[in-house]
């Protein structure tokens, strides 16, 4: 049986695919990245598969038990905690193995924060780089935003709220006063998604007080 990279909802939970829950029914096991976030998923479809955690800090240990199981004809569906697995977790090593020894796998395609974000911002996006998570020292942020820069093509990024102000303070020194999109809590009931510059958003942000949720921003290709 195969091993199924089941996209689920990054906030709503509208989003989810009548494919998905029919997957994540069916499976013999999910895998998940956290059990909790997932078991408050299927409850609220009403599907009773059992679960596992697959994540960072147990994948050594859990992919060899998974890679058995998928040996043993059993179907396993790999979920993360929102979006697309594979994407800023583990969930490829997995995938990795299930290829190397020669086993089915399928993608169960859905919502990922980077298509999201890069679809409300009106910017070209015919190339982009996503960058995942910025590096979280200063300087090899500031390194790696100049590298960026150099690419001239449109970059996403993931960011957290603790420290949001210092990465638009290091893009708008490497970037200048550019328009870039700040898309917070994406599907979630408070959405925010703005487009202004670097010192614009730091000055809401300000306003707001102590930033809340999880951040992508999206910068424009400089031509």
């Amino acid at each position: 049986m195969p091993l199924y990279v089941v996209a689920t909802p990054i906030g709503n939970l509208e989003d989810v695919t009548l494919r998905a829950l029919r997957v994540l029914e069916d499976a013999d096991l999910i895998a998940c990245e956290d059990t909790r976030r997932t078991r408050a998923l299927l409850t609220h479809f009403g599907i009773s598969t059992p679960t596992t955690s697959y994540f960072e800090h147990n994948k050594l240990r859990k992919g060899p038990y998974l890679m058995g199981l998928l040996r043993e004809g059993k179907s396993v569906a790999l979920v993360t905690d929102a979006g697309t697995p594979g994407i800023s977790d583990p969930g490829f090593l997995l995938v990795r193995d299930a290829r190397a020894a020669g086993l089915p796998v399928v993608p169960v395609p859905g919502p990922a924060a980077v298509t999201a974000a890069l679809s409300v911002a009106g910017v070209p996006a015919s190339r982009f780089v996503f960058e995942g998570f910025l590096p979280i020292k200063s300087g090899r942020r500031a390194r790696r935003l100049r590298e960026l820069l150099d690419t001239e093509m449109t970059v996403v990024f993931y960011e957290s709220p603790h420290r949001i102000a210092a990465t638009l303070e290091a893009i708008r020194e490497v970037f200048g006063e550019v328009e870039l999109l700040v898309a917070r809590e994406l599907t979630k009931q408070f959405e925010d998604v703005a487009l202004a510059t670097p010192s614009a958003h730091l000055e809401r942000l300000a306003q707001a007080g102590r930033a809340r949720g999880e951040f992508t921003l999206v910068i424009p290709a400089l031509s």
